[in-house]
């Protein structure tokens, strides 16, 4: 499964780098086609995605251990109501494409406008899909059964990114004016793309015997029950894509670009806290669930300190680099085809203000683990409504005082004020809660981390000082020489300070290597 979830995330990001090149990164038809394409998600999440997993699975489990059929009937009315549901919602989006279009891209154009109405109407089907596809997958993995969901995206993003390729192949254009052709390949092969993800787990799911059908009537299932529950990730879930959608409507005012500067610049952004982060938070929310509810609080203290310190030894220097580096990474990555250099000089400066981010970001993130263990949804979902509070604000007051070609990179400094708002409100009720949060050992571990992040930026500072040039080649030997610099430059410091949490994690990558 993890070679799975790695190949996925891998040809995700492949998909993002040959859209740019082939519809051309800067360029208005790609930020068209990003909202267009955004929205389906969007919408799949504010409706279902943000209780499939807090509450659908622990509903699902319970019924395969209790019902006399292992929970199938359940599972075969709950699929029934989500296809009743979504597509409804399906129905209502696509006549509604105007209205989300303005909402989410007040900065386009009217050709634009025009041409993203016409692309979601061909991509708001995904949202049945995803919804499909997301039950099946919570259905196979309850029987223990984690490949196809994995995989799935997988497959996903193959299909796109032979789209992509066949559309700069057959010399598609970069303009807002498509013909039919052109138009029907990126529609209907982006949307194929989820169409073939959710016939791949259904498919996995119906060779395990599981008898897929659709009951007229889905009562059963207890939909009271399930809004109940839902009630307060729903809170937190509207309010998540509130902020999307500022920090999309303010993109979209920095002109051709500003979308795809700031989407791509995200999706960069999210792959350290993919990989490290939510691998740190999957093994860690069971045990601290385990320890409060045998009202162990210390112990719950001790994970919660121990994976913020952990996550923060990796986070910090790849800040540091995102911060330095921005631009030379954005060039390596986007600077293909048909991308445009300006945008790409944006996408990198995008980037280097999230480095700002991703620190209070995956702190914030893990300490919210800490009150979901203690089953306090209502306060989780507050203090992301003050999040998004923060964050909206931050947006619009770039919108207002902000140049139009700088309001795209004052999007993720306002990120940062958002969640280090987040992370402090969160700490300070774990605190009323736990009655302490470990503050001396953190305040110490986040010390020499920021000393040891500080000698890796001047030895990776220097590195780029001896280099000069311009031009994709010197930006990808600048970015080598000065990663490796700050690497190793770290990694002395980090020695030389002792820190503990960088020693146990370089000793679990290199079991056969004694590092010190």
């Amino acid at each position: 499964m993890a070679i799975a979830t790695l190949a996925s995330r891998v040809a995700g990001f492949v998909r993002i780098v040959v859209l740019a090149a082939a519809l051309g990164l800067g360029t208005r038809l790609l930020d068209t086609y990003n909202v267009a394409n955004t929205l389906p998600n969007q919408v799949y999440e504010l409706v279902v995605g943000g209780t499939m997993a807090s509450i659908v699975v622990p509903l699902l489990t319970r019924a395969s251990i209790r019902e006399s059929d292992g929970g199938v009937l359940y599972a075969q009315r709950l699929l029934s109501l989500i296809v009743y549901v979504l597509g409804t919602i399906t129905v209502v989006a696509i006549a509604a494409a105007p209205l989300l279009i303005d909402l989410y891209a007040p900065g386009f154009t009217p050709e634009q406008r025009d041409l993203a109405i016409v692309f979601s109407r061909y991509f708001f089907p995904q949202i049945l899909f995803y919804g499909i596809s997301a039950t099946a997958a919570a259905v196979l993995n309850i029987r223990g059964l984690f490949g196809a969901p994995a995989w799935a995206p997988l497959v996903n993003s193959v299909i796109v990114i032979i789209v992509g390729l066949t559309y700069a192949a057959v010399g598609g254009s970069t303009s807002t004016t498509l013909g039919d052709g052109h138009l029907l390949l990126l529609s209907l092969g982006t949307t194929a793309g989820v169409f073939a993800q959710m016939t791949l787990v259904v498919w996995a799911l119906r060779r395990t015997g599981f008898p897929i059908r659709l009951h007229l009537d889905p009562r059963g299932i207890g939909i009271r029950q399930i809004g109940k529950l839902g009630l307060w990730v729903l809170l937190a879930v509207v309010t998540q894509q509130v902020l999307v959608a500022a920090a999309t409507r303010a993109a979209s005012w920095s002109g051709a670009g500003g979308i795809t500067a700031f989407q791509n610049a995200n999706a960069i952004f999210h792959v350290p806290f993919a990989v490290v982060a939510v691998s740190i938070m999957t093994a860690m929310l069971p045990r601290l669930s385990q320890y409060a509810a045998r009202d162990e609080h210390n112990r719950v203290v001790t994970g919660l300190s121990r994976a913020v310190r952990t996550a923060l030894v990796v986070m910090a220097p790849i800040s540091a680099a995102f911060i330095l580096l921005g631009p030379q990474i954005a060039t390596v990555l986007f600077d293909h085809g048909n991308s445009s250099s300006a945008t790409v000089r944006v996408l990198g400066l995008v980037l280097a203000a999230y480095g700002l981010t991703l620190v209070p970001f995956t702190s914030y993130m893990i300490l919210q683990r800490g009150l979901y263990a203690l089953q306090d949804t209502k306060t989780a979902a507050l203090i992301t409504a003050a999040v998004a509070a923060v964050g909206v604000a931050g947006c619009a007051i770039a919108g207002w005082l902000l140049p139009a070609e700088d309001i795209v990179i004052a999007i993720p400094v306002a990120y940062a004020a958002a969640y280090f708002t987040g992370l402090n409100l969160t700490a300070f009720v774990l605190r009323r809660r736990l009655g302490y949060i470990d503050g001396k050992r953190l305040l110490r571990t986040h010390a020499r981390v920021f000393v040891a992040v500080a000698v890796a930026v001047a030895c990776a500072g220097g590195a780029m000082w001896a280099i000069s040039g311009a031009g994709w080649a010197n930006a990808l030997v600048t970015g080598i020489v000065a990663g490796l610099a700050g690497g190793v430059g770290y990694l002395f410091a980090g020695r030389l300070l002792r820190l503990a949490e960088l020693r146990h994690l370089l000793n679990a990558a290199l079991p056969g290597i004694r590092t010190w």
